[in-house]
């Protein structure tokens, strides 16, 4: 049998562990077996496949990654505008020395979540695979009974700046604003580490699902979030902040540049068709299984 490490994300790291729990459901869904590490000096392994970040790899480790039959080299940017590079969450941790042979490995696939810009110039041509929906772990429990006008589920991830909590209270503050003139009902739950099952009750007991990205996200327009493809795969109708990334991938999503916007926005969705509103959902459903599930993702790499 074919074996992938991959490297763990704790619970504590937010999206990391469900993005990498996706993965993992993806690989063995190939006929993987499937085996986290922590430090790359626990693999034994030679021959086999690893999945694991750029900071992971240091000149006293290399050795192993060269062994391996593949490498899936998740690499940070070596470059990033302020404020942002000055927090280790944008910052690439592999030393120059370390990154100019991985450079020169054939086995080693380097990919990042967001557009690859000049930003990634020190790495050798990285390719962009975008975050996905994990169809093999959600079982699409729908709930036709509405118990929202609008939803948002979310955790609050501090890189240092305390960007995304203020946009996230700017934006709910808006809807709190709206419910007091008009009633609307908004269930907002942020930071709560839903289960699967909770999660798919809210989505699919909402009329439309809010998204709200970092500022980084924003204004470079890099990366799309999990949530984008999580409520779209979910059946949820979505209405999002503007991310360039997201725009491209999903051209109907409606999507805002400020949160009195995103309150328009939510208010004229809610006033479709149920027929409008199924066929949005169709289509959404029909890319999302097509074309952006952690199962597609898997296969594509395997095959470059």
């Amino acid at each position: 049998m074919k074996k992938i490490y991959i490297k763990n994300h704790p619970p504590s790291h937010g999206a990391g562990f469900w993005i990498y729990r996706g993965y993992e459901s993806a690989w063995k869904s190939l006929g993987y077996e499937v085996e986290f590490f922590d430090n790359l000096e626990e693999i034994r392994d030679e021959g086999c496949d690893i999945m694991t970040t750029d900071a992971t790899a240091n000149l006293s480790n290399i050795d192993i990654l060269k062994k391996a039959n593949r490498v899936y080299l998740y690499v940070q940017p070596t470059s990033f505008p302020d404020p942002w590079g000055r927090h280790p969450n944008f910052q690439s941790l592999c030393a120059q020395e370390t990154r100019d042979i991985l450079n020169a490995q054939d086995n080693v696939f380097q990919w990042t979540f967001g557009e690859v810009t000049d930003y990634h110039t020190l790495w050798n041509n990285p390719s962009t695979i975008p975050l996905a929906y994990d169809n093999l772990n959600y079982n699409k429990n729908i709930d036709n009974k509405v118990d929202y006008d609008v939803c948002f589920i979310g955790g609050v991830a501090n890189n240092g700046f305390n960007e995304k909590i203020s946009i996230m209270v700017d934006h709910l503050k808006a809807f709190k604003q709206e419910h007091d003139k008009t009633g609307i009902k908004c269930g907002f739950f942020v930071g709560q580490n839903l289960s699967h099952i909770q999660e798919e009750k809210v989505i699919s007991s909402s009329k439309v699902c809010i998204n709200i990205h970092d500022a980084y996200q924003r204004e470079l327009g890099l990366d799309t979030n999990e949530r984008t493809f999580k409520t779209l795969g979910l059946n949820g109708i979505l209405v999002s902040d503007q991310v360039t990334q997201l725009n491209t991938l999903f051209p109907d999503v409606p999507t805002s540049s400020d949160p009195e916007q995103m309150v328009s926005l939510v208010k004229e969705v809610m006033s479709y068709s149920d027929d409008k509103l199924n066929k949005i959902r169709e289509k959404n459903i029909e890319n999302i299984l097509s074309n952006h599930t952690y199962l597609s993702r898997a296969k594509y790499m395997e095959k470059l």
